[in-house]
């Protein structure tokens, strides 16, 4: 994408009413405005919130947005120009279910207040497989509990992933924390009974992937 391109969608993400874009310093000092009232304050509902956490263009969001009317939706990225998409195709669709957040997934503890997430999305993250790059793996044990703080004490994760490491990794992890595994399976869209969700939305990079027969693994889970 040219530099020219990013920045008109820099300046069309401004004009979203569905857009939001917090300073990093604005969410440390811990008076942000929607921390805690994001159902109250922006979707004007008492609906389920669901998060999807590196949602790159909103794909993801936008399909269980249409698919599940009655939750309130947030898409995640520190990419304001991907996820400019999904902010467009939600207006222009009428979707009112649906917002986005340009903020870096470290500070979602500042975004959001104690348990007042219900489902988080993990879509296709980085694997980060080199060792120095743990520490930026999104479902390492520190990520882990930044989700526990914010989701509900029955809140639900999401992993669904190309890459065979992350689905093995977290997998580990997760037995290794006693965590309850709901369900896994390590290739979607061969195996019968894989949830529509998981099998009927689609992002760009996955079709990507499906045309070259790579397995999509899945994961849903509770971090008890």
């Amino acid at each position: 994408m040219g530099s020219k391109n990013k920045l008109k969608r820099f300046k069309e993400n401004e004009t979203f009413k569905n857009v939001f874009q917090p300073k990093r310093e604005e969410l440390t000092d811990e008076n942000y405005k929607l921390k805690g009232k994001w159902k109250a304050s922006f979707f004007k509902n008492e609906n389920p919130l669901v998060l999807e956490l590196g949602c790159g263009k909103g794909e993801y969001t936008v399909g269980l947005a249409k698919r599940y009317p009655n939750k309130n939706f947030i898409g995640i990225d520190i990419k304001g120009a991907r996820f400019w998409r999904g902010a467009k195709t939600a207006i222009e669709d009428n979707l009112l279910n649906v917002a986005f957040i340009r903020t870096q997934i470290e500070l979602i503890e500042y975004v959001f207040e104690d348990n007042e997430v219900d489902e988080i999305w993990i879509t296709f993250p980085d694997p980060q497989i080199k060792y120095k790059r743990t520490k930026h793996r999104l479902t390492n044990l520190q990520f882990l509990e930044r989700y526990k703080k914010i989701l509900k004490p029955d809140g639900l994760m999401h992993l669904k992933t190309d890459s065979e490491f992350m689905h093995g990794y977290t997998l580990g992890l997760l037995h290794g924390l006693d965590c309850e595994v709901l369900y896994a399976n390590h290739n979607v869209y061969k195996l019968e009974g894989s949830p529509e969700e998981v099998t009927q939305i689609q992002t760009f990079y996955e079709n990507q992937y499906l045309e070259k027969d790579k397995a999509i693994t899945y994961i849903r889970f509770k971090i008890n």
